[in-house]
This record gives structure tokens, C-alpha cells and sequence, in this order.
């Protein structure tokens, strides 16, 4: 499948290196691809420059938000929160049409400091926001509860004896993710229903957050035990 990660930051680049890896074709997005290859130092948070990833993953293509949204058949949002509506504007409401978007991103809100809260959060998400947006879109909401090693490799917490969530409108886009999903390793594929779901999994991460401020580490995830 042809997919677009849009996103060049740690959550990004972990998923579009293990699609590339399923066999899938895959093409990163970001505004300026010239200047995210050009940068040499770490960023805010420590991350390695992309061109270091890059240089050990050819295999994924670069381009801006539109060029890889308009080649791919699936789009997945892996952008800050706080700015995933205007990269998505970015990658133009026409090269999202009729398209399956993963949505992996949390709004996270740093205005008041560490630990950063939710906005939206309770009556709305940025999950349904995205669908607001791009009505022509079929969104689905998944992934947000685990940090990024984990999204891909459920086998490192637990011999991946644990959950992952979708939401969204679309019966059909769910299967297509939730393929995905099964691609990375996940077994326990919950589906809390439609996009308005997503308010749940994204009120997920303060808890989250606190759990890996008391254990030290993101490794873990939650199971579903029923």
C-alpha cells in the first residue's frame, strides 16, 4: 500500500520505518523538505536530526505535506497535536478526499507547563476535529495510548499481551487500520465506535503521562481484561 506519514519527529519516523519495513511504500510529509534534510543538531527534545534517520531508512520517500498526501492511498497523522490541523490544511483538503487518516496524535497543551493538559478535551477531540474539518475524510483515532517504540512493536511490553483502540465513522476504514495494526503485532484491537470514541482514548494520556513520570520509563501500555 502506497502510505504518507505525515510528520518527521520521533512518532513519525518510527511508524514510517516499520511500514517500510511490512513492505509498504511509504513517503514522509513535512512543510519543507529541504530544510528539515539541511538541519544538523538534535531538536528541542533531543531528538537526532531527520537527515541522520533518513540516511538509514532510503527506503521512505520525502516530500512536502501536499506531494505525499496526494500519492498516498492512506494517510497517517503523526504531527504535534497542536498543529495537526494546519498540516493537514497543508496537505490540501482535495489529496484527502474519500482517504483513510490514521490519526496517532494527541493535542496535547503546553501553555501552563509540564505536565501539559488536553485541548479539546470532554466535549470534543482532536480526533473529531480532523473529521470536522475534512468531512471527505475517514478518520480514525488509534495508537495515542503508547509511546512510539511500542505502537509498532507491541512484543516489547508484555510479549504484546495488551490493548490498542480505534474510533471512528467509517466500518471500513477501521478494517483497513486495524490491518495495520495486526501488521505491527497487535492482537487485542478494541473498537470503542465511532470518532466521538476518541474523546476516551485521548483522555487516556494524562493518566499516561503520570505513569511514565512514576515509572521512568514509556514502555508500558494498558490491557483490557475482561
Amino acid at each position: 500500500m502506497k502510505i504518507a506519514v505525515l510528520g518527521t519527529g520521533t512518532v513519525g519516523r518510527t511508524i514510517a520505518g516499520a511500514l517500510a519495513g511490512l513492505g509498504h511504500d511509504v513517503v514522509i510529509g513535512t512543510r519543507d523538505p529541504q530544510a528539515t534534510l539541511a538541519r544538523t543538531e538534535p531538536d528541542a527534545m533531543g531528538t537526532a536530526p531527520f537527515a541522520q534517520w533518513h540516511a538509514a531508512h532510503k527506503q521512505v520517500g520525502v516530500a512536502t505535506f501536499a506531494d505525499a498526501a496526494a500519492g498516498g492511498e492512506l494517510i497517517v497523522n503523526a504531527t504535534n497535536g497542536g498543529g495537526s490541523l494546519k498540516a493537514l490544511a497543508a496537505a490540501g483538503p482535495g489529496n484527502l478526499s474519500g482517504k483513510v487518516i490514521m490519526d496517532v496524535a494527541n493535542p496535547l497543551d503546553f501553555s501552563q507547563g509540564m505536565p501539559p493538559s488536553l485541548n479539546p478535551v470532554n466535549t470534543d477531540s482532536l480526533g473529531e476535529q480532523i473529521q470536522r474539518t475534512f468531512p471527505e475524510a475517514r478518520v480514525v483515532k488509534t495508537l495515542n495510548t503508547m509511546t512510539a517504540s511500542v505502537m509498532v512493536n507491541p512484543a516489547r511490553v508484555a510479549g504484546g499481551e495488551h490493548s490498542v483502540f480505534v474510533s471512528g465513522n467509517d466500518e471500513d476504514a477501521k478494517k483497513a487500520v486495524t490491518e495495520i495494526l495486526q501488521g505491527f503485532g497487535h492482537r487485542d484491537v478494541i473498537d470503542l465506535g465511532d470518532i466521538t470514541s476518541a474523546r476516551g482514548a485521548e483522555m487516556i494520556l494524562p493518566v499516561w503521562l503520570r505513569i511514565w513520570g512514576s515509572l521512568g520509563t514509556g514502555e508500558f501500555n494498558f490491557k483490557i481484561a475482561r
